[in-house]
C-alpha cells in the first residue's frame, strides 16, 4: 500500500472524528514524503498505554483496538478505527503518557508521523504543517468530548 491509497483512505473516512485537513492534491503528495510505512500482525501492538512516545499513526489498511488495562469490567475497550483514521494525535501536542493501548486486529498497514519529521515539515512546508495541527486538534476535540461523555480516555 502506498500513501496515495492511505491520503484516498482519510478523504473517504466518514466518521465524526475523521481527520480532516484542507490539503490540495500537491500538499497531501508534499506531506506523505513525511510518512514511514509500518505493517502490524494481530495482536501487535501499536501504541502501549503509559509509554511516551511522540508519533501521530495513519491508519492505511485493517483495523485497530483501542483499550485501557485497569479499568472496570466492560469499560476497557474504547473502540475500534477503520482505514483513514488517525491515533496517537495527543503525542503530536506534547509529552504526555499514552492514555491508551492501541492493537492490530489482523493485518495493519500504518503510516508514522515522528515528531522530528513533522518539525522539518513545519520549517519546510508551514502551511502543510498547520493544516496537519488542525486536523488533529480537530480529532483530539472530537475524541475528547465523546470519552467525557463515556468517561472514557483517548489514545
Amino acid at each position: 500500500m502506498d500513501a496515495t491509497a492511505l491520503i484516498q483512505a482519510i478523504q473517504t473516512l466518514n466518521t465524526e472524528d475523521a481527520f480532516r485537513p484542507r490539503l490540495d492534491a500537491q500538499q497531501w503528495r508534499t506531506f506523505a514524503q513525511y510518512l514511514t510505512r509500518h505493517e502490524l500482525r494481530s495482536g501487535d501492538l501499536l501504541v502501549r498505554q503509559g509509554d511516551h512516545d511522540r508519533t501521530l499513526y495513519f491508519l492505511g489498511q485493517g483495523t485497530l483496538q483501542v483499550f485501557v488495562t485497569g479499568a472496570p469490567p466492560g469499560a476497557s475497550r474504547i473502540g475500534l478505527l477503520r482505514p483513514g483514521s488517525i491515533v496517537g494525535e495527543p503525542g503530536l501536542f506534547g509529552d504526555v503518557p499514552r492514555m491508551a493501548n492501541v492493537e492490530a486486529m489482523g493485518s495493519v498497514v500504518v503510516f508514522a508521523l515522528r515528531l522530528q519529521r513533522f518539525e522539518e515539515l513545519a520549517q519546510r512546508v508551514p502551511t502543510v504543517a498547520l493544516e496537519v495541527l488542525r486536523g488533529a486538534g480537530t480529532v483530539m476535540a472530537w475524541r475528547m468530548r465523546a470519552n467525557l461523555t463515556q468517561q472514557l480516555p483517548s489514545a
